[in-house]
Parts: structure tokens; C-alpha cells; sequence
């Protein structure tokens, strides 16, 4: 059996805002945005590189998926961003004005800081430590 998180879908207030901030600031790339309705879109956005997990960025439609944008995993982080450069990728994330909610530091597993999204969403960004 070969099985694979392929998408996970993020709740988000606007679908433009949100592909602006993924592509733009976070340097992400966009997949797909097709019209679905009047009102829904399939909006689907990776990370430059291999092609891991992507995120659907899904249109809040109704007020409990409104209460939940932001803070789909009750307050704990709730997305790991790997890279293979920390010091490149966090200095140009600084650059485009990404909210980090402490100081990179230094753990067994890798380099990490923690950011927030523009909707409060909670993310590890991480290059993990080579496996000796």
C-alpha cells in the first residue's frame, strides 16, 4: 500500500487576498483557481520544490467555517514549512513582511521559527537537521 497526504484545506476569508499573500509573500506557487460556482472556486497553491502536500484554499462559506478561519487547529501550530535553506528563506520572508511570533532557534530536529499567516494560522517554518 502507498498512501500520501496529498492537499489540506485551509479555510480563508477571500480567495484573491489569499492566493496574493501565498504567492506573494510566501513565494508559493499556484496550481489551479477554477471557477466551481457564482461563489465557490478550487484554489489550489504548493511551495516551490518536489512536489509535497499543497493547500486548497477553501472560501469560508458559513458562519462556523467563518469562526474557524485562522485558527483551524485551536491555537497550536497547525502547518510545517520544511526548507533546505533556513537563513535564505527566512531572510526573504522578513523581507515581505511575514509576522514571525518569536526568534529562530536551534532544536534537535532543525532550524525553526514560528510565523502566522495572514489570517492567524500558526506555522513551523523548519530545515530539518541532516541524519547522520
Amino acid at each position: 500500500m502507498n498512501q500520501r497526504l496529498a492537499q489540506i484545506a485551509l479555510l480563508v476569508e477571500d480567495y484573491d487576498e489569499a492566493i496574493r499573500y501565498y504567492t506573494t509573500r510566501l513565494g508559493f506557487i499556484l496550481l489551479e483557481d477554477t471557477k466551481m460556482s457564482e461563489t465557490k472556486r478550487w484554489v489550489v497553491v504548493s511551495p516551490p520544490g518536489d512536489g509535497g502536500c499543497r493547500l486548497l484554499l477553501a472560501n469560508a462559506s458559513n458562519e462556523r467555517q467563518q469562526a474557524a478561519i485562522g485558527n483551524q487547529a485551536g491555537g497550536r501550530v497547525f502547518l510545517f514549512l520544511y526548507t533546505d535553506h533556513f537563513w535564505r528563506d527566512y531572510d526573504r520572508m522578513v523581507l515581505h513582511d511575514i509576522e514571525f511570533i518569536e526568534k529562530p532557534r536551534d532544536e534537535p530536529y532543525g532550524t525553526v521559527v514560528v510565523f502566522k499567516d495572514l489570517y492567524g494560522n500558526l506555522w513551523d517554518f523548519i530545515e530539518p537537521r541532516q541524519q547522520k
